[in-house]
Order: structure tokens, then sequence, then C-alpha cells
């Protein structure tokens, strides 16, 4: 295996154990309940940014880049949308 192979295989392994950290975050929201300390904009932000490494990925044929990109998207997206659904519903009263 040549040097670049190799790099390949560690950049992948250590993009996929990334990409899916904010499992971590989304198992602690499901445990406690709630949401209130994950910062929703900051996923979002975070989000967007895969999407656009996915998209850079695609048209340079990296299958690194995009694939380990896609799982962080999935996982950005899945926190966004567990931490939206504990908070609690906000009434505004006039």
């Amino acid at each position: 295996m040549d040097s670049q192979r190799a790099l390949e295989v560690v950049v992948s392994t250590w993009g996929i154990a990334m990409a899916a950290s904010p499992g971590l975050q989304i198992r602690q929201m499901l445990r406690t309940g709630e949401s209130a300390d994950v910062s929703i904009p900051y996923f979002g932000v975070l989000t967007v940014g895969f999407m656009l490494w996915v998209a850079y990925g695609i048209s340079i044929d990296s299958k690194v880049l995009w694939g380990c990109n896609t799982l962080a998207t999935l996982f950005g997206a899945a926190t966004i949308v567990v931490a939206r659904r504990l908070r609690p519903a906000v009434v505004v009263t006039s």
C-alpha cells in the first residue's frame, strides 16, 4: 500500500468517527430529554459546511471527501431535528 492510499484509509476512518460524533450529543439529549444546552444555530452552520464539502468532493471526484461529509450532514441534521423536538413549544400571547 502506497502512502497516499494509507493516508486515505486513515483520513476516511477518522472522518467517519468525526462525522458520527454528533451521535454522542443525540444520545445525551435522548437520555436527559433536554436540548437546552445544544446550540441549534451552531449545528446549522456545521451542517451547511458539510453539505458544501460534499459538493466539493463530488466536483473533484473524491470519495473520501464526499463520503465522510455526507455522513456528517446526516448526523448534523439529525442532531438539529432531535434538539428541536425536545425544545418546549413557544407560546406567543398578545
